[in-house]
């Protein structure tokens, strides 16, 4: 029996977000995509309410749910709405597309490790949206800081040390 899972998860860009994650212990692929939007089939020309996130593949043997939210709250500013670096607009909101009750509950107590560390200048206004589906970006945005390594990102590690 596999002990792969998929989290869905949203933190601006894709790019930045895909680059760092795929390296992180237990993650066994990532793809880049749209979520929680209004329209079938979105392109990013053409994504009304769809934010730009992604899809982890992790073996939950190697690590956990709350581990991939506890990198996610460290790799992207949480305190902003509808934002991260220069880029602007719902796409770029910052949510957690949970699957069941377990990873709802998991993103709330983050959220509020989070907001008791004082780490960030605000509170945390990450949403928490209930999982419907993925869309699979474009060719083209896949892997992109892998083929375009000076590409765009406003992802990074702003600490290096976890929350939890």
């Amino acid at each position: 029996m596999s002990t792969y899972k998929k989290a869905y998860i949203a933190g601006g860009c894709f790019w930045g977000m895909e680059d760092l994650f795929r390296t992180q212990n237990g993650i066994k692929d990532t793809e880049v995509g749209y979520l929680g939007g209004q329209n079938e089939n979105p392109t990013y020309k053409n994504h009304p309410g769809h934010a730009e996130g992604i899809e982890i593949t992790y073996d939950a043997n190697e690590t956990t749910f709350k581990h991939i939210l506890d990198y996610f709250f460290r790799i992207h500013n949480p305190t902003t709405i509808d934002r991260q670096g220069n880029d602007l607009g719902s796409s770029y909101r910052s949510t957690i597309f949970f699957q069941n009750e377990e990873e709802k509950e998991d993103a709330k107590e983050l959220i509020k490790i989070v907001n008791d560390s004082n780490k960030w200048d605000a509170d945390v206004v990450t949403t928490l949206e209930p999982f419907t589906k993925f869309w699979a970006a474009e060719p083209e945005h896949q892997d992109y800081l892998v083929r375009k390594p000076d590409g765009y990102t406003c992802h990074f590690e702003r600490f290096t040390d976890s929350f939890i």
